[in-house]
């Protein structure tokens, strides 16, 4: 027989790993090694699994890039021994713990799966369960060549995959909790995992590098109607911040707010590095294609094209922490690393 599959459950913490306690009624999190006691159905998957967990399991809100270093590091000291990873996480941050984890782990041949749950997985309507089995499933799919078919950092909720990346958490109270808004979900999970694997990532590198370098030294600023420039002083101190990502207006354009264009102008001349996003739902950044945003090409701020906020800013973190010239910062943020934007520029 074809040997089983081996994929490592990661479990972080997060909704997906509660239990109610039958005597107080409080959601407690269970021991993941007794996880075929809780969702039995793995038992069916030709997968041998194997579970580690975290001392204490982690509030999504207390995600930070120390822990990011602790999940990437427990994938990197196992990857020879798996043949995928699955994990389990708030969902809250889930869309930043992948990204960041898309930057730290380049060249993967394999795939890290996120996946958690809006309800505990102890409770009857939960969407723990799904989520989890069919996580362990992509995690363990091979191609007849016996290679992964997914190759990258993805986040896995409510019958979709997405490419981690590229993910964002658009509900509180829904189960599809998660979309990618500028590029189409890897697979959908119906009666067949249906994969789209034209839009699959696949790494040039030979080998697996593992970059723990992080710098958490960035600001984020949305723009809205009004909003006193003096407030944000401080953002924009290069004693504080190395990098300041703009959450702007439609197709990346700000008020011509002069107090506002002199803390750009110098705080990049001082060396910051200010990146362009739209804070629409989906869409792009297009530089100079109004006027109220030539004034960003003029004096160097960088388009962040059509990347999610928190791949915007999990980017940057890699970036300063892995690179120390700024022409090579600037030169990496305006291209895919790991498919995190798309090619075409219009700035």
């Amino acid at each position: 027989m074809k040997a089983k599959p081996k994929v490592l459950i990661i479990y972080t913490g997060g909704t997906i790993g509660m239990i109610k306690d039958q005597e107080t009624g409080e959601l407690k999190s269970f021991d993941f090694n007794h996880i075929y006691k809780h969702v039995p159905e793995i038992h069916r998957l030709h997968v041998e699994l194997s579970t580690f967990s975290f001392e204490e399991p982690i509030d999504s809100s207390e995600m930070n890039p120390k822990r990011w270093i602790q999940i990437a590091q427990t994938i990197f000291d196992n990857y020879a021994h798996y043949d995928g990873f699955v994990v389990l996480h708030g969902s809250d941050t889930m869309a930043f713990s992948a990204s960041a984890l898309s930057f730290m782990l380049q060249g993967l041949k394999k795939p890290v799966i996120f996946t958690g749950s809006q309800l505990p997985i102890g409770t009857i309507r939960t969407d723990g369960k799904e989520n989890l089995i069919t996580a362990i499933e992509i995690a363990a799919d091979k191609d007849a060549q016996n290679e992964s078919i997914v190759q990258e950092v993805a986040v896995y909720f409510e019958y979709s995959l997405y490419r981690g990346n590229r993910s964002s958490k658009i509900s509180a109270n829904q189960f599809e909790a998660f979309a990618s808004p500028n590029y189409t979900e890897l697979a959908r999970a119906g009666i067949r995992i249906e994969y789209n694997k034209d839009k699959l990532f696949r790494s040039e590198l030979t080998e697996l590098k593992f970059m723990a370098e992080m710098d958490n030294r960035v600001a984020l600023l949305k723009i809205f109607p009004g909003f006193p420039a003096d407030a944000y002083k401080s953002l924009f101190d290069r004693n504080i911040t190395k990098a300041v990502v703009l959450e702007t207006f439609g197709a990346g354009n700000a008020p011509s707010d002069e107090r506002f264009r002199n803390l750009i102008s110098n705080y990049i001349k001082e060396g910051g590095i200010v990146l362009n996003t739209t804070q629409c739902g989906s869409g792009s950044v297009q530089q100079g294609k109004y006027e109220t945003s030539s004034f960003f090409n003029k004096v160097g701020v960088i388009s962040g094209n059509d990347m999610t906020t928190e791949a915007s800013i999990t980017k940057l973190m890699h970036l300063l922490g892995t690179e120390k010239q700024q022409d090579k910062i600037i030169i990496q943020l305006k291209k895919p690393i790991c498919g995190e934007m798309s090619t075409l520029r219009n700035d």
